[in-house]
């Protein structure tokens, strides 16, 4: 909409992204979106979310290890576990460690989300996800890999792949920011 020939943007999106431009430039005015709720907040960038889950896998990994080496150690040392037991325990490792890793991520940010600045809230208010942090950090790092093939297969395919996301990856200090001036 025109006013006296200056452009006034017509909705919220519209306002947070002409101040998302004017105050970081166009690539973060790209990345504004809004919760279901209508709420505005910028989306972390791609590297950035890409650092969040190497760091957050690399944590999980390191902790499968520890607990593989721990059960080989007890294997070794006569403690009375079948090799049946421990692989099955090394196995589940692979959930149980990455669930009890995500207890720190009941306000979204575990280690991987602090060192980039980012945060994951609920897609649908931008509210903390909670006791569901254990659940989310398996899909990251045990699902995403086999559920990113998938993608690729099928958009290699053109098959697609249909679905709503329930939780979303933020720019804490940008929308922090927007929000702050009054958008």
């Amino acid at each position: 909409m025109t006013v006296r020939g200056i452009d006034r943007p017509s909705t919220r999106l519209e306002a947070a992204k002409a101040y998302a431009e004017h105050a970081w430039g166009r690539g973060t005015a790209k990345r504004v979106a809004t919760f279901d709720n209508g709420t505005p907040y910028v989306r972390a960038g791609g590297v950035a979310q890409f650092l969040t889950w190497f760091v957050d896998a690399t944590v999980c990994l390191f902790g499968v290890g520890v607990c593989v080496v721990v059960l080989a150690l007890l294997h070794d040392g006569g403690q009375g576990l079948s090799i049946d037991a421990v692989t099955a325990l090394a196995i589940s490792s692979c959930f149980v460690v990455p669930m009890l890793y995500g207890l720190c991520y009941g306000n979204g940010r575990a280690l991987g989300a602090v060192l980039t600045g980012t945060q994951l809230v609920r897609a649908r208010d931008g509210g903390r996800i909670g006791l569901k942090g254990c659940w989310a950090m398996v899909v990251r790092t045990v699902f995403m890999p086999i559920l990113f093939g998938i993608v690729v297969l099928s958009a290699a395919t053109g098959l697609g792949v249909a679905g709503s996301l329930a939780r979303t990856s933020i720019d804490r200090a940008a929308t922090r920011q927007l929000h702050g001036a009054g958008i």
